[in-house]
């Protein structure tokens, strides 16, 4: 039924850490990859580097860390992308992180929310390049496991070229050797986080021209891919990888093409409906541990983006999910709506 791991089985310590690969990375999306998406994310793609959503430090350090932390043992591998900017408080919530059983620390340079902004990191730290590589070398300093660097090309009046070359440099010559560029800068006044991710204009070539450059770094890119057919145009230009935001997020059913098409594995494509019944385990072992439904659900609405039923598939994900008491049922439901929908096209095409 599928590849579900119970927590139980899985012992989060430093030995989960895993070798891998940044060929095709699911970006850290706030108040979307959470471990219930990450699952979700995992039953269609085993190779895929999958991110969490940005943890502060103050949170992992004085909040509920088995809320914010724990994961189940099927996500690996799985990054945690940290928010903050004193080195000292960082080292210490990586090595909670690398505790808890993540493959890789990463550093967000790059979201421009006022938030974010108020608490001196994300995006406004690209102002700051040196202060970035003294976190990144506590970091690396502070964990066996790889520390990578998420950052725009600079922010405001920066001159992209100077702002993005300086900050990967420092960080290079603190230890990091793993830098993912969203190839936009940043405006932290005038445009909101939404519009930061589609007003300012995309600049691939300084990324590729990086890559050219500091060819012994790895780099990925980000900002603006919609397809794997995209994400082999760019890996086809050099870079080592490609971080994937809101297309894995709202169009799923692509990450059943992952494993085949941008890591070149013998394996089949996994199919939206293999997609649910591999998913269908943990739902329930979830249910069973008191998880609310929708907070599962809610990841799953695109799945069907394009296929006949898909407007009855998300209909039932999002209305029938709340009703009280209901459980795994209501996904096995909706998914015979869409297999039903599926036949009686192919009936009228044959007619």
């Amino acid at each position: 039924m599928g590849a579900y791991v119970s927590p139980q089985q899985i012992l989060p310590d430093k030995s989960m850490s895993i070798n891998h690969s940044h060929t095709l990375c699911i970006a850290p999306m706030m108040d979307w990859t959470d471990r219930h998406c990450r699952s979700f994310h995992r039953v269609l793609t085993s190779r895929a580097l999958a991110y969490t959503e940005m943890l502060t430090t103050g949170a992992i350090l004085h909040g509920d860390r088995q809320r914010l932390l724990g994961f189940d043992g099927g996500e690996h591998p799985v990054a945690l992308q940290l928010g903050g900017s004193d080195p000292v408080d960082l080292a210490t919530a990586a090595r909670i992180g690398e505790d808890f059983g993540y493959d890789e620390i990463n550093l967000n340079v790059g979201c421009p929310s006022d938030r974010v902004q108020n608490g001196r990191f994300g995006a406004c730290l690209m102002r700051e390049p040196e202060l970035v590589a003294d976190c990144m070398a506590a970091i690396a300093a502070a964990v066996d496991i790889r520390a990578t660097v998420k950052c725009r090309l600079g922010v405001d009046e920066q001159l992209a070229d100077d702002s993005l070359f300086r900050l990967v440099d420092l960080c290079a010559a603190a230890g990091v050797h793993v830098f993912i560029v969203h190839a936009r800068k940043a405006w932290l006044s005038g445009l909101s986080p939404k519009d930061n991710r589609d007003i300012p204009p995309l600049d691939y070539e300084l990324v590729y021209r990086l890559k050219r450059e500091r060819p012994a770094l790895t780099i990925v890119i980000n900002g603006g891919v919609a397809s794997l057919a995209a994400a082999r145009t760019h890996l086809a230009r050099g870079v080592d990888g490609v971080m994937l935001g809101r297309a894995a997020y709202h169009e799923p059913a692509l990450l059943g093409e992952v494993d085949r098409l941008m890591f070149d594995a013998p394996s089949d494509d996994v199919t939206p409906f293999e997609a649910v019944e591999r998913y269908l385990p943990y739902v329930r072992d979830q249910i069973a541990r008191g998880t609310r439904l929708p907070a599962m659900t809610r990841h799953m609405l695109g799945l069907m983006h394009g296929r006949p039923g898909a407007r009855a598939w998300r209909r039932a994900l999002t209305v029938e999910s709340i009703r009280p008491g209901v459980g795994a049922e209501v996904i096995a439901q909706a998914l015979e709506g869409v297999r039903d929908a599926a036949s009686r096209t192919l009936e009228r095409q044959a007619a």
